[in-house]
């Protein structure tokens, strides 16, 4: 890849890294604030999972010659409050907002890949695993008694992701 691509490449990745940053603070959130062992357990899990993604989104960014997010510590606190809120409402509220969660996560991550350079093979392996691992999880969550998001909470999602992706895109 020449140097554009490189650094276009590692924006999207910077991207991706600080999903699952927020992947983390929304399950650690959820899970504490869970009321049943089961959905904690199924929050865990989940939790685990999305490390994997941490991990090899960082690595790729190290590969890169770049860098993960400046405002981590800002987008951690941010989806940890919205986590716990959404725990607070009820399990399946809380599952409904994991469920929308993944969906307009997997369609960002679709998107990712007609974004990455054709070059970027090994970018483009770890985005559609995520993508896989998210559509898992949301699937998981819809058989958990997920109840439906709002379509005002759905827009509001849209709105908060837009301006995280646009955002952790450069910083």
């Amino acid at each position: 890849m020449d140097d554009a691509e490189r650094r276009h490449s590692a924006g999207l990745m910077r991207v991706n890294h600080v999903g699952e940053v927020c992947a983390q603070a929304l399950y650690d959130a959820q899970g504490m604030f869970a009321k049943t062992e089961e959905l904690k357990r199924l929050f865990r899990q989940a939790g685990r999972e999305e490390e994997d993604h941490l991990a090899w989104t960082a690595q790729r960014l190290q590969e890169l010659g770049s860098r993960i997010s400046l405002l981590n510590p800002l987008w951690y606190a941010g989806s940890y409050a919205i986590g716990a809120l959404a725990a607070r409402i009820g399990d399946a509220p809380s599952l409904g907002f994991v469920v929308e969660t993944e969906r307009q996560v997997e369609a960002h991550l679709a998107s990712h890949l007609t974004r990455l350079p054709p070059a970027d093979e090994k970018s483009r392996a770890i985005v559609e695993q995520m993508r896989v691992d998210e559509i898992e999880h949301g699937a998981a969550a819809q058989a958990m008694g997920a109840a439906q998001t709002p379509v005002s909470v759905q827009a509001a999602m849209r709105a908060m992701a837009k301006v995280m992706t646009t955002t952790a895109y450069y910083i």
